[in-house]
């Protein structure tokens, strides 16, 4: 399957409020909840359509950390139609726990780590004086899946990249802005 044909079924999942199966992984709706406790300390909650629910509470530095990395694996996912990143594996009936890749589920998908590497670098790009070029992001991908053995990545456009960014920043501001004991509320797939 070519990059083209991955985008345009990665788009196809990300309008649809269907059930879909995609490279033999079920798919459903998932509500998203991202809490701010009065304690300082956050819970991610994940509810399937089907009700299932998976949960991890994040405290001190996790608290401050696990939140943002986890909006912007949203805004990665959502924007670049990613189906095996950490939301798609939630929403294919993972438990956040299952997600590191040392469970009895087994190594982690490609696109999974794919996913976990873009988002390694919108966080070394916010961390840095510029923002990264698209060939930027395309090789530092291409540099990480060679080394890991790994598919070759998706190539991203600047216009890709902009509107991850900007995804990044509004879930940021909402998070930064949500008042303590609140929850913000998402779903995945994003309509």
């Amino acid at each position: 399957m070519t990059n083209d044909e991955k985008a345009g079924e990665a788009a196809d999942l990300r309008h649809s409020s269907f059930v879909i199966r995609h490279s033999s992984f079920i798919f459903s709706d998932v509500q998203i909840h991202f809490t701010k406790r009065k304690d300082g300390n956050t819970v991610l909650r994940c509810v399937r359509d089907d009700g299932s629910v998976t949960w991890q509470r994040n405290e001190d530095q996790h608290a401050l950390f696990f939140p943002v990395h986890d909006l912007l694996h949203y805004a990665v996912e959502s924007e670049l139609g990613f189906a095996q990143g950490f939301f798609g594996l939630i929403a294919a009936g993972w438990n956040i726990d299952e997600t590191t890749g040392k469970s009895a589920r087994g190594p982690l998908p490609p696109e999974a780590l794919e996913v976990e590497q873009i988002v390694s670098s919108f966080t070394a790009e916010r961390n840095s004086d510029s923002p990264w070029s698209a060939a930027d992001f395309n090789d530092q991908a291409a540099a990480h899946a060679k080394t890991r053995g790994l598919p070759e990545p998706r190539r991203f456009t600047e216009q890709q990249l902009t509107n991850v960014r900007g995804r990044m920043n509004e879930l940021f501001k909402r998070w930064r802005d949500l008042p303590e004991a609140e929850t913000l509320q998402l779903e995945f797939p994003a309509c």
